[in-house]
């Protein structure tokens, strides 16, 4: 052990169980002291990132949100479009499919950040946040018509950003979640509920 702080280090993994897009690891690292330790995480197969679309309809301001269920909460989550990345491509590209496919809207990118931390603490996943324009006086984007998969539980809601705290308090009084991503956005809006 040391006394003079360094760089703490990863010194070795153990994958502990894996299934088909997921698996916990045992990470094996040397903190700033030198002292062997271990962490477990969840990671994504591959490490494969993920985007995450903050949609506003154009010319009304509107935000598109997403009401899915998610089993590990067994419950409704509040949250904004997301997607993971196919391998080689690149995140603007993801986040122009992953709208269409989970909301049926047609969006321009307007911004695209680097990749974040999704929850340090228990996974190495990163996630790419997107700000997305949607025409929404284009035909395509009258009747949109998602194409989930079989496997996703997404309803598409319109919220103009004034309607959120009033939204927010009845999806919540329903039993809903807000995801934390979601809600920093709207505290950034300046909107408590």
């Amino acid at each position: 052990m040391t006394d003079t702080p360094i760089r703490p280090r990863h010194t070795g993994r153990t994958v502990l169980a894996a299934g088909r897009f997921l698996h916990l690891d045992c990470i094996d690292y040397q903190d700033r002291h030198g002292r062997a330790r271990k962490w477990e995480a969840a990671m994504r197969a591959n490490n494969q990132g993920a985007v995450l679309m903050i949609p506003v309809l154009r010319p009304s301001g509107r935000l598109v949100i997403l009401r899915q269920y998610r089993p590990p909460l067994d419950a409704y989550v509040l949250e904004f479009p997301a997607g993971l990345i196919d391998p080689g491509e690149p995140a603007a590209t993801t986040a122009v499919r992953e709208l269409l496919e989970e909301t049926g809207y047609s969006g321009t990118l307007r911004w695209i950040g680097q990749p974040a931390s999704s929850s340090a603490g228990m996974t190495g996943e990163t996630v790419t946040l997107a700000f997305l324009d949607i025409d929404e006086t284009l035909p395509e984007n009258q009747n949109p018509v998602p194409r989930l998969e079989a496997s996703e539980d997404i309803e598409v809601l319109v919220v103009a950003p004034a309607d959120l705290p009033e939204f927010l308090r009845a999806r919540e009084a329903e039993g809903m979640i807000v995801d934390s991503r979601a809600v920093a956005y709207f505290m950034g809006l300046g909107v408590t509920w």
